[in-house]
């Protein structure tokens, strides 16, 4: 078995990964990284079938063009396909309002709906002789591993949690001679959950108490989700705007993909849906507002930040990581951000907590040793070291874009 990396193996970027096996061709993920400029993986060879583990940018992005290329099935999960559909034509209005290129158009995010083959987890598919079946990777919901069955048996992870969520069960090992693993936390460890969804609480009750207002920048993909479920727990005047919205509403039509949907419906039941202009300035009101993005480089977090930017009362608690030059990291480091082409002060409270949807380092490393493979093929992350250095009883293999490698 040969595999190719054509991006997002040596960092988290655009993850598109080769196999050559049984005679066939199959590519797992083609992203784009929606930096600034952004990042496109190499161009794909001609290849069989598609596998898409998720809906992140950075793993469909690119999906469109290479099935224009191919012509050919995408096999993945029903709520990828959704929200995949819904941030594809989002990139495309993005590069129309940045002047960037365009790799595809809407006819091919057509195309590409039609091209996807859906798959619920613990199903399998034959495949050019291969069996391939697909496994939660506690991700995001409809986030899938794929176990790929010939003479050897192979795991493409795509991203991982093992950790439950709120909104979702953490993934388990699955027995493998091969294991394709992500290392986007190597080296790095995450906090106990519980103890930062308290954090979070309290630190709302606290900006409450002295007469501010709470807002919580989020992710559209499964962190609005889990923070309005995180917010149920306290009787808080929540309002939510930005892309969640939609993305809420396709995920409680995915019981099979949610760890509890009846708390899932609740919350999102329980708070106020920004629906126009007016309920916008209703929600100005409000004790906390839920909103996209999670970075603060667009959507309506900018309109509310604009609003209560001067006020020392009030808290921007961010849930995510913050790339480095985005508002987001600029606030967190310098306490300003951009709009509308200016730099603006913020006088608010900032703190960040980390609600990720990774595995962390030990969690990679006990994931690892569950699969008990023989190789390791660590990708998309740049401390791939420091997750080898607790591997070391395996074969490991660390390619870089470009490299092809043989197992």
């Amino acid at each position: 078995m040969k595999l190719n990396f054509l991006g997002g193996v040596s960092k988290v970027g655009p993850l598109s990964m080769v196999m050559h096996q049984n005679d066939m061709t199959l590519i797992f993920d083609h992203g784009m990284l929606p930096a600034d400029p952004p990042e496109y993986p190499m161009r794909s060879p001609l290849v069989d079938i598609a596998f898409l583990s998720h809906s992140h940018l950075d793993h469909c992005g690119m999906i469109p063009a290479l099935v224009r290329q191919n012509d050919i099935r995408v096999l993945t999960t029903h709520p990828t396909l959704e929200v995949s559909e819904l941030l594809l034509y989002d990139s495309l209005k993005i590069a129309g309002i940045e002047g960037y290129p365009k790799h595809f158009e809407k006819a091919d995010i057509k195309r590409t709906k039609a091209a996807f083959d859906m798959m619920g987890y613990s199903s399998k598919r034959e495949i050019g002789g291969l069996e391939v079946e697909i496994h939660s990777a506690g991700h995001i919901p409809g986030s899938s591993m794929f176990e790929i069955k010939g003479e050897e048996t192979t795991l493409f992870t795509g991203d991982i949690n093992t950790s439950n969520s709120r909104l979702l069960w953490g993934t388990s090992p699955v027995e493998c001679d091969n294991l394709i693993l992500e290392s986007t936390y190597g080296g790095e460890e995450h906090k106990d959950r519980g103890e930062t969804e308290k954090e979070l609480l309290d630190k709302i009750d606290e900006t409450l108490e002295r007469g501010g207002q709470a807002i919580v920048p989020v992710f559209a993909v499964g962190r609005t989700q889990e923070i309005l479920m995180v917010l149920n727990d306290r009787n808080y005047d929540v309002w939510y705007d930005g892309m969640g919205r939609t993305v809420s509403r396709i995920y409680q039509n995915h019981e099979g993909f949610i760890r509890s949907i009846k708390a899932l419906r609740d919350s999102v039941g329980n708070a106020n849906k920004v629906k126009s202009h007016s309920t916008r300035k209703q929600a100005m009101d409000a004790e906390v507002i839920v909103t996209t993005s999670g970075m603060l480089e667009g959507g309506p977090v900018l309109n509310y930040l604009q609003e209560i930017r001067r006020d020392p009362k009030s808290s921007i608690l961010l849930t995510g990581y913050q790339v480095e030059g985005t508002n987001g990291d600029m606030l967190l480091n310098n306490g300003m951000i951009r709009d509308r082409g200016a730099t603006l002060p913020v006088e608010c409270e900032v703190e960040k907590y980390d609600f990720s949807a990774h595995a962390g380092h030990s969690e990679l490393v006990e994931f690892a040793k569950g699969c008990e493979p023989e190789n390791i093929v660590l990708m998309h992350g740049d401390k791939r070291e420091e997750l080898a250095k607790d591997l070391d009883e395996f074969e490991i293999y660390m390619p870089d874009e470009g490299e092809t490698i043989e197992l």
